[in-house]
């Protein structure tokens, strides 16, 4: 059984898993883990997994002797530190996170072969956080989607003529790039790359996290993207990847691959675009876990018609445009003709970024 202590603990260990402005571990796709080691009310060892090291392991090493001592793991620890906690001899081992999959659980059965009690789910739905992005690509074979947009106080993410730089300022732009390096790629559509010629990069991002760029995708049904985009002209230095449909130009398909960019046919769908939740598999696949999308408003609006955007972080700024014609967020197909119809956002949390606001939470589908 667990107390209020447990959950005290395993409350401070969820803070050391959450991601910070440090390197993230790798593969990119691997969740934030933490460990705690605590004997009679006093913390032993306490450590986070990073780039390098296992958190459970650091832990264990800090804390020296842990014989009786309680473990409070925010998750599963990577594999290399079950020789370690088999050795540290713990008399309890709490987990945050349940197991992800329907296989067995590893943890549960090391225990059960030490004689180590065992609490298999604590904070379960705030430690789940932490392992979203794996949780979707084994339950849905799909990345964690994550819609990110800019809006005016009407909803506008440009102008009529396509002015869309900037609506946020420069302190909302920082915490975008904060955004963009916790991501394992970036997807835009191309009528955004025309329009903009977008860096997708991190470079307003905290120092410590500038050099974790995202994958850059783009999705171009017909590869009609410039030759001279930016995307394009550093595709050999930054992973660069066009989600393109059946039946492209041979000699688009050259100029590209011979500027570097990785190409990926998919399917079309009814409407002739691109099949997103084909991509989406593919993207899977290939070992995208965590999908940020800032394309524009036909993009976001197939995604959310698709059911395939998971969370949102919409940047709403103090301004009014106060025109019919100029783009909203999303264009959808088939909008709602009635508000309980509509998308939702569930445990919204705001947060401000300068003048503007930052509105984060779940997408919960809308009511059938």
């Amino acid at each position: 059984m667990t107390s209020e202590r447990d959950e005290r603990f395993m409350r401070r260990a969820l803070e050391l898993a959450a991601p910070h402005d440090g390197p993230r571990p790798a593969p990119i796709a691997r969740a934030y883990g933490a460990m705690l080691v605590v004997r009679e009310d006093r913390v032993l060892g306490e450590a986070s997994d990073d780039a390098s090291r296992s958190g459970a392991v650091e832990a264990l090493r800090i804390a020296g002797d842990s014989r009786g001592a309680t473990l409070y793991l925010t998750g599963d620890p990577a594999p290399e530190a079950f020789a370690a906690l088999v050795e540290a001899a713990p008399a309890r081992i709490v987990r945050g996170c349940p197991r992800i999959g329907l296989e067995d659980d590893p943890l549960a059965a090391l225990a059960r072969a030490h004689g180590i009690a065992f609490e298999p789910a604590l904070l379960a739905d705030e430690a789940s956080e932490l392992l979203a992005d794996q949780a979707t690509v084994a339950a849905l074979g799909r990345p964690l989607v994550e819609l990110k947009s800019a809006v005016t106080l009407d909803g506008r993410i440009a102008t009529r003529t396509g002015d869309s730089k900037w609506i946020t300022s420069e302190t909302a732009r920082i915490e975008a790039h904060r955004l963009r390096a916790y991501a394992d790629a970036v997807l835009v559509g191309v009528g955004t790359v025309i329009t903009d010629d977008p860096r997708l990069d991190t470079r307003l991002a905290p120092e410590a996290l500038r050099s974790q760029v995202p994958i850059r995708i783009v999705v171009d049904t017909t590869l009609r993207l410039p030759l001279e985009a930016h995307l394009v002209r550093t595709a050999r230095s930054r992973p660069t990847w066009i989600a393109h449909g059946p039946g492209a130009a041979p000699e688009r398909v050259h100029a590209l691959r011979s500027a570097g960019v990785s190409l990926i046919e998919v399917p079309r769908d009814e409407a002739g675009g691109v099949a997103l939740a084909a991509l989406l598999a593919t993207l899977a696949a290939r070992g995208v876990a965590r999908l940020l999308v800032e394309g524009g408003a036909r993009l976001a609006g197939a995604l959310l018609d698709a059911g395939l955007v998971d969370r949102a972080a919409i940047f709403v700024a103090p301004v009014i445009l106060g025109d019919a014609q100029a783009p909203g967020l999303a264009s959808r197909a088939h909008p709602p003709l009635a508000l309980a119809h509509a998308i939702r956002l569930e445990r919204p949390v705001a947060s401000r970024h300068g003048p503007d606001m930052l509105v984060r939470g779940r997408v919960r589908a809308p009511a059938s």
